[in-house]
């Protein structure tokens, strides 16, 4: 297994997020005009409780790599972070009732099709702000420095491993413009 794992596992749901309107929004056309009978839902659906266990697999992981992190990142960040994954595990569980309603005879089965479709899109875009705040995590505020470290010399805490790292980020040399050009200014 991976370690750790939560990295190894967020890309599923992510990637499924991405997909699962795309899908339904063809497969809606496809039964719409006739090409695939109704039944052909399933396939839309099936991938929707992927990607809900996929979810609830990433929040888990996340959850057992939370005390590591914040070695490293505020712990506001992190609840952040882990509100947005449980608000799109949360929209993942609605959506599949939604889709799942979509297998339903006749006008309902239609109806439930559409909204299933545009659910599907609410989704994605939940996905996306819990993909950012996590690419965030890593990419802005370091989180990956805990794993990236080298391990501690003997008698060392891992704390102290990690203290020792150099920034990933410098929050204070952020100004939205390229150090380097700063520094050429500078000069």
């Amino acid at each position: 297994m991976p370690e750790p794992l939560h990295p190894a596992v967020i890309h599923l749901p992510v990637a499924l997020a991405v997909l699962i309107p795309l899908g339904a929004l063809a497969a809606l056309l496809a039964i719409w005009r006739g090409f695939l009978p109704a039944r052909a839902w399933w396939a839309v659906v099936l991938l929707q409780a992927l990607l809900v266990g996929t979810a609830w697999l990433a929040v888990e992981t996340g959850e057992r790599e939370e005390e590591r992190v914040e070695e490293v990142v505020a712990e506001s960040r992190i609840e952040a972070h882990e509100e947005a994954a449980e608000r799109f595990l949360a929209l993942a569980g609605a959506g599949l009732v939604v889709l799942g309603a979509g297998l339903l005879p006749h006008r309902a089965g239609h109806v439930a099709r559409a909204a299933g479709a545009v659910a599907a899109v609410g989704v994605l875009a939940a996905g996306i702000q819990v993909g950012h705040s996590g690419g965030e995590l890593v990419y802005r505020h370091g989180a990956a420095r805990v794993y990236a470290e080298r391990a501690p010399a003997a008698g060392a805490s891992h704390a102290d491993a990690v203290a020792g790292a150099a920034p990933i980020y410098d929050e204070e040399s952020d100004s939205g413009s390229d150090s380097e050009s700063d520094s050429d200014a500078k000069s």
